[in-house]
């Protein structure tokens, strides 16, 4: 099986417009966002004085600190604003805000499966399927399963973006997804103690993180056995899975043997990168993914 490169078709509410010099330029709608991009080594396409006039916010690290810092903004710059994502038969909204990790609710990369997940949750031959979003950060995926018909389940360890994926969620038009404020190696293995299964699981880990009582969350420590309970989560006979890392030491090879070690040879597997490219036709890339499916 061939590693694949997979980007998001062009969304006219999304830009990546340039990237170098370990940062990278972006439109959100309305505004242009400055933003730091470890992976991005190669020079930039654009002059600095153009990066600083198409700027509306800047993101600056903390002294010592490589993820928090704060945003410097230009006066035309909302401290919220509302994105619309419209493919096929999906038609979400969502809520943009300037955080102190440089996130902004949404990773743009992502567009490329929350059309997959609406597809299988269409064609699973199920009349409600049970959709488990684990690290579900502010919902995305979890609006997309929830649009095509699935009744979805959204667990994250952070009661503060459980409440951004709500409004997310009433934004979208959509409701009764059930949130669960858990870390999400407790939730799985009690789900797999209880016998539940899963139509559909979606995996985004972050390379390290906090529980909501301080569990240590450890990429390459915990991965193994998170995908090792949730296999015996996953529906046997109709099921899509995705997972998706972000992490420099992770390739898409290392993946790929964690998931075949715990789930086999499935049917419908895809595996590679996902990247994102500029208008100067350099290719970012954003972290690996690995998806498959009955149907």
């Amino acid at each position: 099986m061939t590693i694949q490169l997979l980007t998001p078709e062009p969304w006219s509410d999304y830009d990546l417009i340039d990237t170098g010099g370990f940062e990278k330029l972006e439109r959100f709608g309305p505004h242009v966002l400055r933003r730091p991009e470890p992976q991005a080594i190669w020079d930039k396409s654009l002059p600095e004085p153009e990066w600083e006039r198409r700027s509306d916010a800047v993101f600056k690290r903390d002294k010592g600190s490589q993820e928090k810092g704060e945003w410097l903004l230009r006066p035309r710059m909302a401290e919220r604003w509302f994105l619309p994502f419209r493919r096929q038969e999906l038609d979400l909204t969502f809520k943009l805000s300037l955080s102190a990790f440089k996130h902004v609710g949404i990773f743009p990369e992502q567009a490329v499966n929350w059309p997959f997940i609406q597809a299988k949750v269409k064609a699973l031959p199920i009349e409600k399927p049970q959709v488990l979003n684990l690290f579900a950060y502010t919902g995305a995926a979890s609006l997309a399963a929830r649009q095509a018909g699935a009744e979805v389940t959204h667990v994250d360890s952070v009661r503060q973006v459980i409440s951004w994926s709500r409004e997310n969620m009433e934004a979208s038009g959509l409701d009764n997804i059930r949130w669960v404020v858990e870390d999400a190696m407790k939730y799985v293995r009690r789900e797999a103690r209880r016998g539940n299964r899963y139509h559909g699981l979606i995996l985004d880990p972050p390379a390290y993180g906090r529980g909501p009582d301080g569990e240590k969350w450890l990429l390459e420590e915990h991965l193994n056995d998170l995908l090792r309970t949730c296999a015996e989560l996953l529906h046997d006979q109709h099921f899509f899975l995705i997972i998706n890392l972000y992490s420099l030491g992770f390739s898409a090879l290392i993946l790929d043997n964690l998931m075949r070690s715990h789930f086999g040879d499935r049917p419908h597997t895809e595996f590679g990168e996902l990247y994102l490219q500029d208008s100067f036709a350099k290719r970012l890339p954003l972290g690996v993914f690995y998806r498959f499916s009955s149907v």
